[in-house]
């Protein structure tokens, strides 16, 4: 796009917000609800698309973390991202909301962040220059700091925080923003130099750091004639790739009986069924570019099966009307094997709009009842959105026998369904975000507290502290494969020593809270990088197809600890295993970074005692002393 003078070299992503409320429209755009994943996710995100930087600073392209911090909410009830104030506890914001952005700074090395619309404790985020600075000062931010759109503009106009519009400039500048997306600075950052507000080393500071951006860009070198242009975009090994990113983030949440994979050989008619089975612009997710190509549903089923009906069944996904449920019920009735492509898709979740319901949409559910009750076989049910949904009448139904999420899988969605549906493809993914009940929506969507406080009937979120029933859980997926992991070696116990002078002189081996338990400040381990650790694991596949899936390795306290994790993901790898055989996989675990949560004080603290590393059904016990 830079080639052909359609586009610059700076773009303002990735969005590396915790998926914190099942219902958030840009969820989506997310990699879920887990700091540490969303922390290494932008690892690979900003590296891959920056490059490795020499001592230059040379980047090839230059990546944005957003939105920093605390924003995952568009509209709800009244609340706007605009307006909001996040009220965010200082233990909260230092082991759930800042970690990815923190890795995307300190080890990444993005070059550009964008703070928030949102206020986070009164205060709004571009004017928050302990938080700002805390970037530069703690974690070696080298770049610039941009808005998000007109975040600068609603400071005096929509939160009246400031009393001017010159007011609002100063402030933002003076807290460390360099940019502002949209023209509110170019209307009136001369007033507020006039009116004495901001002084020309403010501007001098954010140039330098726009500036040293761009020539990391190299935009002011000579032309090169190597540039990437038209020729280079839908090749063919874009598309695999694509592919290859839908099946590998394809997931199996039912499979009653195996039904899944289908035999070709004895299928011979499908229905498919759903307005998104024909609609290749439902496969596509918020800030989708425009797809080569796309194949839909309809399109790929019919490379597989001698005949192929599609019925619509609803008129669009909001599906509130039944006047096409007969068609699809014909189609059903006729076939040997029925697909209902349900879910969601940009009309239900988007930026600017949460939703207000976990349900299907409209007669969606109806749809798939009345499909069912007349299909020779149990159907199979495709779900498309970001976001989770409450199907517990599917996993509950006989008549459903497989459930199988495929998200928002773009312009190679079609081609991809019918390779996992007749098992050219083993699914092998898992849930990066838990799936409640719709009870979940009478919690207000506005309460940013992680943790649970059964005081007031509040059960927590995420699958680290949330205490409530789920549809499905984090990490959870299956397989046409059983398979079982065996954890081979790591090390029984690890020794912690104190940088503390302190706590030498006084021989206090840690420090002890009210409820007697033993733990340590990450701040005063001598040595985190010492305490990294290997754990080595057997995984196994007990089936006849090969298959990779998502190995995910989890970490407990055996002391239940108020405020402490229930447990917490420690590390994660893809592994390929053939039928029949095993393979040996390696995952590093940094106890300081992983195993830490943070105290009520905002603090890493290591608790002391017993751990639990937990793979799959294996246990693996393992001492934290000093």
């Amino acid at each position: 796009m830079h080639g052909a003078g359609q586009a610059g070299l700076t773009y303002w992503a990735p969005n590396i917000n915790i998926f914190r409320d099942p219902r958030w429209g840009r969820g989506q755009e997310t990699s879920g609800e887990d700091p540490a994943v969303a922390a290494a996710y932008s690892l690979e995100y900003v590296t891959g698309f920056q490059g490795e930087q020499g001592k230059e600073g040379r980047i090839r392209l230059s990546a944005c973390c957003k939105h920093y911090t605390a924003y995952d909410m568009e509209k709800w009830e009244g609340f706007s991202r605009y307006t909001f104030n996040a009220k965010v506890n200082a233990q909260d914001l230092e082991d759930t909301y800042q970690p990815p952005f923190k890795t995307c700074i300190q080890e990444a090395r993005a070059s550009c962040l964008m703070c928030a619309y949102n206020q986070v404790n009164g205060v709004p985020m571009c004017a928050r220059k302990d938080l700002l600075q805390k970037t530069r000062d703690e974690w070696g931010f080298q770049g610039y700091i941009t808005s998000d759109c007109d975040a600068v503009a609603i400071i005096h106009e929509n939160q009246t925080y400031t009393t001017s519009d010159e007011d609002s400039i100063a402030i933002v500048l003076k807290a460390g923003m360099d940019l502002n997306c949209g023209s509110f600075l170019v209307r009136h950052t001369k007033s507020a130099v006039e009116k004495g507000k901001v002084q020309e080393q403010d501007i001098d500071r954010a140039l330098l750091n726009l500036f040293s951006v761009q020539l990391r860009l190299g935009i002011f070198d000579k032309p090169k004639n190597n540039q990437l242009g038209p020729n280079n975009v839908c090749m063919k090994e874009h598309r695999e790739l694509a592919a290859e990113a839908v099946r590998q983030g394809a997931v199996l949440l039912k499979n009653d009986n195996s039904f899944l994979p289908l035999k070709r050989s004895e299928v011979k008619h499908v229905a498919i069924i759903g307005p998104s089975a024909n609609d290749a612009y439902a496969m596509g997710g918020d800030y989708t570019g425009v797809p080569c190509n796309p194949i839909t549903f309809l399109k790929g089923i019919q490379a597989y099966a001698a005949q192929t009906t599609f019925a619509a069944g609803c008129k669009d996904v909001s599906c509130n009307s039944t006047d096409l449920f007969g068609e699809a019920i014909e189609a059903a009735k006729r076939a040997d094997i029925v697909v209902v492509v349900a879910g969601l898709n940009l009309t239900e979740e988007r930026e600017d709009f949460d939703r207000v319901s976990l349900l299907l949409p409209g007669n969606q559910m109806g749809l798939i009842h009345s499909v069912a009750s007349v299909a020779k076989k149990p159907l199979v049910l495709v779900l498309l959105g970001g976001g989770p949904v409450d199907v517990s009448f599917a996993k509950h139904d006989p008549r459903i026998a497989s459930i199988l999420w495929l998200g928002y899988p773009g312009e190679v969605g079609g081609q991809v369904l019918p390779e996992i549906l007749f098992g050219e493809y083993n699914p092998g993914g898992k849930l990066a975000m838990t799936w409640y009940p719709e009870s979940f929506t009478a919690i207000p969507m506005t309460d940013m507290n992680m943790r649970p406080d059964p005081s007031r009937g509040y059960p927590g979120r995420t699958y680290r502290f949330y205490t409530g029933d789920v549809v499905y859980g984090f990490g959870y997926g299956l397989s046409y494969s059983k398979y079982s992991y065996s954890i081979l070696s790591a090390p029984k116990k690890i020794s912690v020593s104190h940088s503390s002078v302190q706590n030498v002189i006084s021989r206090k081996p840690a420090y002890t809270n009210r409820d007697g338990l033993d733990f340590v400040k990450a701040e005063d381990i001598a040595s985190c990088e010492a305490l990294i650790f290997s754990v080595h694991i057997a995984v196994s596949n007990h089936g006849d197809i090969d298959g990779s899936n998502a190995v995910l390795l989890f970490s407990r306290s055996k002391s239940s600890v108020p405020g402490f994790p229930i447990k917490q993901l420690v590390g994660f790898e893809r592994v390929h295993t053939a039928a029949g055989s095993t393979t040996n996989v390696e995952i590093p675990v940094d106890p300081c970074k992983h195993m830490s949560a943070a105290n009520t004080e905002g603090k890493r603290v290591l608790l002391l005692g017993a751990h639990v590393l937990t793979v799959g059904d294996e246990e693996f016990e393992l001492l934290i002393e000093t």
